[in-house]
């Protein structure tokens, strides 16, 4: 049975967004690695704090992923609003994103840079946890 409602639990550092998201029995289903918070600027900085829903999309770029939408934050999957195409998405590096949320198994260092590992299989969990439906998603800091 899909998942009503994950729980994004976010610290802060200059070279990224760090966090563990977790299930309502307070389970976490996987670590995470975003852009630093640079005053939400598009393409650059990590999605404001608050209530959002996900849902599984085909991204031409990034296949199959989860679309992250909360359109009274002012993110929608295509406009127009301030933020668009806010994902969660196969990566490893904070290098590699542009707002978006990369899921990962465990946290380590790729090339001396902090990221996550297993992003694949982490996302996969993610898609079978989400199921069709949407799911809601709380950002939090920590």
């Amino acid at each position: 049975m899909p998942v009503q409602k994950l729980t994004l639990y976010r610290r802060y550092f200059k070279h990224g967004t760090f966090g563990e998201l977790k299930d309502a029995g307070g389970n976490t289903v996987a670590v995470t690695v975003e852009c630093p918070w640079l005053n939400n600027q598009k393409g650059k900085s990590c999605i404001p704090e608050g209530m959002y829903q996900i849902q599984r999309h085909q991204s031409p770029s990034k296949g199959v992923c989860l679309a992250i939408t909360a359109p009274t934050l002012g993110v929608t999957l295509y406009g127009p609003s301030q933020r668009t195409h806010c994902l969660t998405h196969v990566a490893n590096r904070v290098s590699e994103l542009q707002g978006c949320i990369a899921p990962g198994e465990t946290f380590g260092v790729i090339g001396q840079e902090w990221g996550v590992l297993q992003s694949r299989n982490a996302l996969e969990q993610l898609l079978g946890l989400v199921g069709e439906q949407s799911c809601t998603l709380e950002i939090r800091g920590q």
